[in-house]
């Protein structure tokens, strides 16, 4: 080994021990620094316990006053609470001493009256004997007294009772009477009877011919013509029956449909005037004469609209309503009374306060059926309820015209309105023609009502069926009781009989006393 390798392993060495004699001096340092780190800690550590403990200390004892405090505060509030509770007890069981005092003697007082009732309905049971006892002898005595027995005095007394009652029964009948008949004279006497008045209707019979007249018999060949043939071309062109026979100076002309009639009539007339009668010639004048039986349609529907005060027509409305012109029904022309009920409807609503312009409206088309009832299938309300819907006529005239004769139930005050109206018109006094056997029938139904009553001797029916006399027997129906049979007679011919307008019920009673002189 050379010096200078040798050299450098002693310094090797040598730091070597020095690095190892290093390290042990600095682990030495850092244990000292560390004890004296954790000494430090320790005491800290013990300090902070020692003020932790401290503090808990001190904060336990202001714990446990405050606890206290609130134990004597709870022990103060819980006995102020028992003491008024006690209180209240105190006061309710005092409450209940009095109520059972109070109950005590009201017991008292019931007993009490129970034994004064009881002492009163004794008394009261022996004075009833001795009533009962008084009523036995006093009903023996009234026997004997009387002659009747108990029982025939019964029927005595419910037999007089009931000719009270029957007297008054009668007495209220006749007041209830007079105030139905005052209210509704009130009511409907200048309604009505002004009505009446302003639409005064021509009194006519019902026809299916007319009559033209010929200024000579010669005129008859000349309508005939050769073999018949003027006679058949005026039938073909019109569609009526053309009657000639022995009348002077006169040609029927026969037809159920009143246009057809007027057209012929017409065309008569005018063929008349002219003097040249041939087939071709009566087609001419038969066209002129439906063209004037068609301008005079229009205008008498104008006239009725102008008349009656309704506007707003629809122009074949206003058609029909001409046609009815020529139309007439039980003798009364129905245009006309188309025009009343229209007046009469109007005055009708105007006294209830109803709608003058529809009621009114409704009234002129009431019968609108009857303009086609000879050309079409139906009753003349349906034909009429189809043609004011098909114009669009409002609901309320529409169902006025279907219920007018009460084919549906009137259900608006105008359809009552227009019944009435209607029945108004055609009840007038010779408004209509009335068949004679229906007129016959009527009458007798009439007095076999009357005479179907108990108590009835003999019945008249008079003034047209009108009114009724009645005679009744004097020893079967009191004064009190005729009042009763009258309105039971005018009930029964209410419900049996149909009739127009009203009939006058008038019971008769007479005692007579006869004897001859000798």
């Amino acid at each position: 080994m050379s010096p200078s390798t040798f050299t450098y392993v002693i310094f090797g060495v040598c730091a070597v021990i020095l690095a190892v004699i290093g390290f042990f001096l600095g682990s030495a340092y850092r244990r000292k620094s560390a004890e004296k780190a954790i000494g430090s800690a320790e005491e800290e550590a013990k300090r902070i316990l020692n003020d932790a403990m401290k503090t808990a200390e001190t904060r336990k004892k202001e714990t446990l006053i405050e606890a206290k405090e609130e134990i004597h505060q709870l022990r103060q509030d819980t006995e102020k609470d028992l003491r008024e509770r006690r209180t209240e007890v105190q006061r309710q069981e005092h409450r209940l001493q009095q109520k059972e005092e109070t109950l005590d003697r009201k017991i008292d007082n019931l007993e009490a009256k129970e034994e004064k009732l009881a002492e009163r309905s004794k008394e009261i049971e022996e004075r009833m004997a001795e009533c009962e006892q008084i009523k036995r002898s006093q009903l023996d005595m009234l026997e004997k007294i009387s002659g009747f027995s108990k029982e025939q005095a019964k029927s005595e007394l419910l037999s007089m009772l009931d000719g009270e009652l029957s007297h008054e029964k009668a007495v209220k009948i006749m007041e209830f009477e007079q105030q139905t008949k005052d209210e509704s004279d009130r009511i409907a006497r200048e309604m009505i009877g002004h009505a009446i008045q302003r639409c005064a209707a021509d009194h006519s019979s019902e026809m299916t011919v007319s009559v033209v007249a010929l200024p000579n018999d010669e005129m008859k060949g000349r309508i005939i013509g050769r073999e018949g043939r003027n006679i058949r071309a005026i039938e073909n062109a019109t569609g009526v029956d053309l009657i000639i026979d022995d009348t002077p100076e006169a040609i029927t002309v026969s037809s159920f449909e009143p246009i057809r009639r007027e057209i012929a009539r017409v065309t008569l007339e005018k063929l008349i005037v002219d003097g040249r009668i041939h087939p071709a010639r009566i087609e001419e004048t038969v066209a002129k004469a439906t063209a004037e039986v068609e301008a005079v349609i229009k205008q008498e529907g104008e006239r009725a609209m102008i008349e009656s005060g309704v506007s707003n027509l629809h122009p074949e409305l206003i058609k029909l309503l001409g046609r009815l012109h020529f139309r007439t029904s039980y003798g009364q022309n129905v245009l006309n009374h188309s025009l009343e009920v229209c007046h009469l409807s109007g005055l009708l609503a105007a006294e209830l306060g109803a709608d003058v312009t529809l009621a009114k409206r409704a009234g002129l088309l009431h019968d609108i059926g009857k303009a086609i009832d000879h050309e079409q299938e139906g009753s003349h309300i349906q034909l009429g309820v189809e043609a004011a819907k098909k114009y669009h006529e409002s609901e309320t005239v529409v169902h006025a015209i279907h219920a007018h004769h009460g084919d549906v139930e009137a259900k608006t005050v105008i359809a009552c309105i227009v019944q009435a109206a209607d029945a108004i018109s055609a009840a007038r006094p010779g408004a209509r023609r009335e068949n004679i056997e229906n007129y016959i029938k009527r009458l007798e139904k009439l007095e076999e009502i009357a005479n179907s009553f108990n108590g009835v001797e003999g019945s008249f029916a008079i003034q047209a069926g009108r009114e009724v006399r009645i005679i009744v027997k004097p020893e079967m129906i009191s004064d009190d009781q005729m009042t009763i049979v009258a309105h039971e007679i005018a009930q029964k011919i209410e419900s049996e009989l149909e009739y127009p307008g009203q009939i006058k019920v008038n019971l008769i009673r007479e005692n007579r006393a006869i004897d001859y002189a000798k």
